[in-house]
């Protein structure tokens, strides 16, 4: 058995949850509402507050999904009650970031400034603690897996270089940084 697909999912005071013919699972709670489609020979089944997932075989296919299923149905349970946070902060001479009107802008020491507009359920939010110290930007949303897509599609436009660490990283992400040349005598 799994370990991890024989774990129930705890549901809250305030999470719904319904099971719709087809394998449709719909989790809503205070900060919105998910829904996932569940592969047919996975079975899930509410009972006593919590969500049980079990699986018909020990087939190689239905042990992955087994562990899989009740993982995505705690992230969402876990998204519609507290929601997912993603920092990342902008490091390097001259990089800024400011967000105008829902619009994420970035200078970057490219050419030009660049504009990153969060697709929907994603509010970013730009926290600037002081003349010297990095801006902080946060993703916040009750999607999981979308939640890190638009902070890695963040830090994927100026990635931290090793020479000098400049660039967007994520908050506590080690960078390894490379010695450069030396000057020869």
């Amino acid at each position: 058995m799994s370990r991890i697909g024989k774990m129930p999912v705890s549901l809250g005071d305030n999470v719904k949850v319904d099971i719709a013919p087809g394998n449709v699972v719909t989790v809503s709670g205070p900060k919105g509402e998910l829904s996932l489609q569940i592969d047919p020979d996975i079975s899930v089944t509410l009972e006593n507050g919590s969500v049980n997932v079990t699986r018909p075989t020990d087939q190689k296919r239905h042990r992955a999904m087994h562990g899989l299923y009740r993982s995505l149905l705690d992230a969402m349970v876990t998204g519609v009650t507290t929601g997912f946070t993603k920092k990342l902060e902008v490091i390097g001479v001259g990089y800024r970031a400011e967000v105008q009107n829902g619009v994420l802008e970035l200078a970057l020491g490219y050419s030009h400034p660049i504009y990153f507009l969060p697709p929907e359920g994603i509010s970013v939010s730009v926290e600037i603690k002081g003349r010297g110290a990095p801006p902080i930007i946060t993703v916040d949303g009750i999607d999981k897996q979308l939640v890190g897509q638009v902070a890695a599609k963040i830090r994927s436009l100026r990635p931290p270089e090793p020479y000098k660490g400049k660039g967007v990283r994520y908050v506590g992400e080690y960078v390894r940084r490379k010695a450069g040349k030396t000057a020869a005598k």
